[in-house]
């Protein structure tokens, strides 16, 4: 059994989903729709992007809602071409943070080459610390795009996460896709610091799922689908919402995705099927105090 969730006193047999909003904070867009989902009630968790330009609004929605379940989605990538935003600890193109304009590189792959590591440290501490200025009560650390959590910089990552006694967004076996350099060394090393934070109390995710951003079609009925197939465990289902605006369909080419995440989460339909599912809904903040206490 989950040992984080055992310590919360669910069974073995529970099925505990944490229903996570990504890219808070990435536009405008981003704002209307997590308050609504947070009032919805099926969002039990978000994650605010630092160093974008509608970081300070964010900050300030989520400052008027104290019980609000919101972390840090540490980003070292700036993925669009139109709308782009750089590092906020360094202007150094030495530090490998950046590209030829001065912004954080587009793709991971370009970062977890050239970016240098205590470079990477100092960039997740300043978003960090940026969102405590900014009276974000951060109930965990999780990474944009997984580039924080590739094998070059996992430690740091972990570092950070222990250092402010946040749970990190961390899967129980390296085998997530996309999270790690798919080498035998990675794996081990993944294994060793997963253990090392499990037994100080961390919680680790048995499994990470994530609605659609490449087909808007039938977001709810994929949802339904996924919440069938959850195990036993502690699992994160993670979207990417927005409502629909000039800005965002200007920024994102995958706009329409986002606004069916939103859609999907917004659904009575969705919020039936979970609470007839028997699913346990819950945040990261009891898992994050539940990691303090022990």
């Amino acid at each position: 059994m989950n040992s984080a969730l055992e310590r919360l006193g669910y069974a073995a047999g529970d099925r505990v989903l944490i229903v996570h909003a990504d890219d808070i904070g990435m536009c405008q867009a981003t704002l209307p729709a997590v308050a609504d989902l947070f009032d919805f009630g099926i969002v039990t968790s978000a994650a605010l992007m630092v160093p974008c330009p509608w970081f300070p609004q964010a900050a300030a929605l989520l400052r008027d809602r104290p019980g609000a379940d919101v972390g840090v989605h540490l980003t070292l990538n700036c993925e669009w071409l139109s709308y782009r935003w750089g590092p906020i600890s360094t202007c150094d193109s030495a530090s490998g943070l950046i590209d030829e304009q001065g912004y954080l590189h587009q793709w991971p792959p370009a970062t977890v080459a050239r970016a240098d590591v205590a470079a990477v440290a100092a960039e997740l501490e300043a978003q960090v610390q940026r969102a405590l200025a900014a009276g974000v009560d951060p109930t965990h650390a999780d990474a944009h795009m997984g580039t924080a959590m590739d094998a070059r910089f996992l430690a740091e990552y972990l570092r950070l996460a222990e250092r402010h006694r946040l749970p990190p967004m961390l899967r129980a076996r390296p085998d997530q896709p996309g999270l790690l350099a798919p080498d035998d060394a990675a794996a081990a090393e993944y294994d060793r610091l997963a253990g090392e934070l499990s037994a100080r109390g961390a919680p680790l995710f048995d499994d990470i799922r994530m609605l659609p951003l490449d087909n808007p079609d039938d977001q709810v009925g994929h949802a339904r689908r996924l919440i069938d197939e959850l195990r036993p465990g502690l699992t994160i289902l993670i979207l990417h919402p927005a409502v629909d605006t000039p800005e965002l369909r200007a920024i994102a080419p995958d706009w329409r995705s986002r606004v069916a995440n939103y859609h999907a989460c917004m659904s009575a339909e969705l919020r039936d099927h979970l609470r007839a599912a028997g699913v346990r809904l819950i945040g990261y903040r009891p898992l994050r105090d539940a990691m303090r206490a022990a």
